[in-house]
């Protein structure tokens, strides 16, 4: 299964140069890497980075992260995935822009059915 993780290119960048990161900086104030399934990762979009373009969808083997990823309750009592550890640029399975088009992010084709 795949998870996912949005950063802004800066962070998407940082990522690629250091190979590791803590994440964005609601990950350093709550101490893991925020993920979302593909279920998930449309809303987060929405919530989160509303209005926010130059954004990188990026996607994670949620079993290759093993024992430092806990699935937690979160927004409307649903589990999401946390990484406890640095992110590593080895966990990414792959990278898409999700850019912004009147309003909207645009996932990439078939991201859903492509994630299982």
């Amino acid at each position: 299964m795949l998870i996912f993780k949005i950063f802004r290119t800066d962070e998407w960048q940082a990522l690629r140069e250091n190979r590791e990161t803590a994440g964005a900086p609601i990950d350093l104030a709550d101490g893991y890497v925020h993920f979302s399934t593909a279920e998930q990762a449309r809303e987060t979009a929405a919530k989160h980075f509303a209005g926010v373009d130059g954004l990188f969808l990026i996607a994670v083997d949620a079993a290759a992260a093993g024992e430092a990823l806990k699935w937690e309750v979160s927004r409307g009592n649903a589990l999401f995935p946390h990484l406890y550890r640095k992110m590593l640029l080895e966990d990414v399975v792959w990278a898409q822009p999700l850019p912004l088009i009147e309003g909207q992010h645009q996932f990439p084709p078939g991201f859903e059915e492509a994630s299982q």
